[in-house]
């Protein structure tokens, strides 16, 4: 796939300030991923414990009480994550659109995979009863349909979500399958997969150890029990979050990364170090003080969500901030063109007259990222001319396989221009006219 030339951004007014708008995103997705979290972890947790429970009766009934508050998050994260998706849409207009076109018919194909997963949840739930033992196959089989449809949606907005950071990665996207292989996306994935068990394992703790709850929904059991199977999970999943996430962290280019983003990662990973603990030590109490610690886990994790949230915010706002100058520097040239452009119209004057060919090109390919005497993104032409004096070719053969010197963001690759193209923008620089 050819890479394209860096797009000018819209120059339209957002309906709040900036920082506003992105402080509400944040807020905003953390409450419409707690629902999803229950919904995809519960699922998961419902179908895993369906299978312990053809051998363990007492298991399918807890099964049955999980995929019960199933449907409830479903909803509810359905209509949770409106503002959020709103949000991004605004706050990075040209990130998410063409993270979006470039996974195209994967992005469309959640409509179907997640319309087909709710209805087969309440297929799963309303049918335990009835489908009884004599199909509890086929049950389970619904079950692991609906559980594996909501993995495969969270795995494309995953991708998605993790293209709109790496606009350098685009020019080489030539799918879903591709985006899907790039850096971090899969463990992005997983980190979040292992979140969905870890909070919806935690919730159910609280939820089915309550003391309204009504144990004879699950005569087998008593609520330490509960509790404990369900603070044992939290806990194993944490646990393996601190191998995931340092792997994510490090997979993520460098050019996002800053003092402030690891701050806020490495505090919310010791907070929940601290809630790990508090299990592990929860889980060795005796049966009748077990649990009093619960509103401290809760408490924990939500310190957790929030440091995590905003390292993550932090951490796009500085991946996407060297293609978004150029893309500002983009813009403004193209303002100042329709203006010149206003102006030569209203006395009747012709367009620019380029000196050359050259010119002409490198205004239009080059000039975002590199001005004469000053570095915009790229260096200024007086240093380009100093490494390649004599060499047209290998400045040529640098604009086709660029690669990253100075740190920040990558040049993109012009192999889409033709080589006389390539030739008249190489002479113009070195000839410094």
């Amino acid at each position: 796939m050819n890479p394209q030339p860096l797009p000018h951004d819209l120059p339209l007014q957002l309906p709040l300030p900036e920082g506003l708008v992105k402080h509400l995103l944040v807020l905003l997705f953390l409450i419409h991923i707690l629902f999803v979290n229950f919904m995809l972890g519960g699922q998961s947790l419902a179908v895993i414990l369906e299978i312990i429970g053809l051998r363990r009766k007492k298991y399918d009934r807890l099964a049955y009480e999980i995929s019960s508050t199933v449907t409830v998050s479903k909803s509810l994260a359905v209509v949770l994550g409106v503002a959020p998706l709103l949000a991004i849409n605004v706050a990075y207009t040209t990130y998410f659109y063409s993270s979006t076109v470039l996974v195209g018919f994967a992005w469309l194909m959640i409509i179907i995979m997640a319309s087909a997963a709710f209805l087969l949840t309440y297929l799963h739930k309303y049918t335990w009863e009835s489908w009884g033992s004599s199909q509890r196959a086929l049950h389970l089989t619904v079950g692991a349909a609906a559980m594996v449809l909501f993995l495969a949606v969270a795995m494309v907005f995953i991708t998605n979500i993790n293209l709109m950071v790496l606009p350098a990665y685009w020019p080489r996207v030539a799918g879903f399958l591709s985006a899907v292989l790039l850096p971090s996306a899969l463990l992005r994935y997983f980190h979040f997969i292992l979140a969905t068990l870890a909070i919806s394992a935690l919730f159910a703790a609280g939820w089915f150890g309550r003391k309204g709850y009504d144990l004879a929904r699950l005569p087998d059991f008593t609520r330490t029990e509960i509790i404990a199977l369900f603070l044992r999970i939290a806990f194993i999943v944490t646990l393996l979050q601190f191998i995931i996430g340092p792997s994510l962290l490090l997979s993520l280019p460098v050019h996002g990364h800053s003092l402030a983003v690891w701050l806020l990662i490495l505090t919310g990973a010791t907070i929940a170090g601290v809630m790990a603990w508090i299990i592990y030590r929860e889980l060795g109490r005796a049966p009748a003080a077990l649990g009093r610690s619960y509103l401290v886990m809760l408490a924990l994790l939500t310190f957790t969500a929030l440091f995590m949230a905003y390292g993550r915010h932090y951490y796009r706002e500085r991946a996407v901030n060297p293609h978004r100058q150029a893309m500002m520097a983009k813009t403004e040239a193209f303002m100042w063109d329709a203006k010149a452009a206003q102006t030569r119209a209203r006395m009747g004057m012709t367009r620019e007259v380029y000196k050359s060919s050259g010119e002409k090109e490198f205004k239009a390919n080059c000039a975002a990222c590199h001005a004469e005497n000053t570095t915009i993104v790229g260096p200024p032409l007086t240093e380009v001319r100093g490494l390649y004096a004599g060499n047209p070719q290998n400045l040529i053969a640098w604009a086709r396989a660029p690669q990253v010197k100075r740190g920040g963001a990558p040049m993109p690759s012009f192999n889409h221009l033709p080589e006389k193209v390539l030739q008249e923008i190489a002479a113009w620089i070195l000839e410094g006219k």
